[in-house]
């Protein structure tokens, strides 16, 4: 029987209406470290656009794990702002999934000198805010941080939503784990690809037991690095089998790293121009994001559905629900993904494009989505207004120094 992207589906104890869903995206709306009214327009746009799904992207579940100094960070306190994000979006028809996740040496936020990461070493990725080094974590660090990830979760579900995410790709720490540019470890924790998983394996498992009958458990993982000396998709059938045992509801398959291979995660360069508009002011960040392009091929050009090939690997090597994501620009694809076996579609750049592209799917006013693929996108996450399409009027700034909940 053909399955329709329309058709409703179940994901652990979480049934979403639709099969699309609005993939995590760092969108740069936050006060104080909680969710401000512009986070709360943005999701809940999305969801009276049509999306089954939206994912709230880059909740750390401390303030030591955050990858940037003003991220939102998992705690009692913005407890009513969580709330009300979870609020309007469930108001509005759409289910809401809290995308979790540590940055490991990746953080961003001064002061963390020595950052825990899978292996020791000098911390490229921190240098521009002091953090020099990165130390290799001892099981007791894995159990602080495990625990970590257990309470965010479960301070999710008190909030309110429906899913959490659990980020272990792109090169944060669970990824650190995972993959091999990252993980030199010589114990269980290290070496080969079964052992690498073994910790962020522990951590679903935790959150699982903890908020499973609840939630839905969802990891996003990498299909591949994209970088010599990377994980492969040999690796990422690996980690996909080692979180299905675990008990994940759903696994996104997304790839590629913040730093080695920006270009392999969005298919397409990054928009140097519109990152030297919006970091004009901010050298350090600048210079870091322009290093991190140098190894962008230079005939690289975006097509459709790119991860297709390294995706169907993985849809053939374990029975679990999982999400395709990378190059869903049309309805079509959509339904290529259907075919293939995939259980759901997940998109951000066609949503950020245009919040209301779900529901012209359905009634056919719109067959592809009008994203150019320019990542134009992306560097308004460092914006005061927040992420935002460069094809649209820009945000309203205001917006985005207001809690959810005022």
């Amino acid at each position: 029987m053909s399955v329709s992207p329309f058709d409703p589906v179940r994901i652990g104890p979480l049934v979403l209406r639709n099969r699309f869903i609005k993939s995590g995206a760092n969108e740069g709306m936050c006060v104080n470290g909680a969710p401000s009214k512009a986070l709360v327009k943005h999701h809940r746009d999305l969801a009276e656009g049509g999306v089954g799904m939206t994912t709230v992207a880059y909740f750390a579940v401390s303030a030591a794990g955050r990858t940037l100094a003003n991220q939102i960070w998992l705690r009692q306190d913005i407890l009513p702002e969580l709330r009300a994000l979870a609020d309007e979006v469930q108001q509005a028809g759409a289910a809401i999934s809290a995308q979790i996740t540590h940055g490991g040496s990746f953080t961003q936020v001064p002061g963390n000198l020595v950052t825990p990461s899978a292996s020791s070493g000098l911390n490229p990725a921190g240098m521009m805010q002091g953090n020099l080094f990165q130390r290799s974590m001892k099981e007791a660090d894995m159990e602080l941080i495990a625990q970590d990830f257990v309470d965010a979760a479960q301070l999710c579900r008190t909030a309110g939503f429906n899913a959490v995410e659990i980020h272990m790709g792109h090169g944060y720490l669970l990824n650190q784990f995972i993959s091999p540019l990252s993980n030199r470890r010589k114990d269980r924790y290290g070496g080969n690809a079964e052992n690498r998983v073994r910790f962020p394996a522990q951590v679903l498992a935790r959150v699982k037991e903890a908020v499973g009958k609840d939630l839905a458990v969802i990891a996003k993982i990498n299909v591949a690095d994209g970088v010599p000396g990377g994980a492969t998709v040999e690796d990422g059938i690996v980690t996909a089998q080692a979180l299905e045992a675990a008990g994940a509801d759903l696994l996104v398959l997304s790839g590629g790293r913040n730093m080695e291979s920006t270009w392999f995660m969005f298919g397409s360069p990054m928009n140097q121009e519109e990152f030297g508009k919006v970091l004009k002011d901010k050298p350090l960040a600048r210079m870091l994001i322009k290093l991190s392009s140098l190894n962008t091929p230079k005939d690289l050009r975006f097509r459709n559905m790119y991860f297709l090939e390294y995706s169907r690997r993985i849809r053939a090597a374990v029975s679990m629900p999982l999400a395709y994501l990378g190059g869903v620009k049309s309805l079509a694809d959509a339904e290529v993904a259907m075919r293939e076996g995939f259980d759901c579609v997940a998109m951000a750049r066609a949503l950020i494009h245009d919040t209301g592209l779900v529901n012209k799917f359905r009634t056919g006013g719109v067959r592809a989505s009008g994203c150019t693929n320019c990542n134009g996108c992306v560097p308004y996450i460092y914006d005061p207004a927040g992420t935002r399409c460069i094809l649209n009027p820009p945000n309203n700034p205001a917006l985005n120094h207001i809690p959810a909940s005022v």
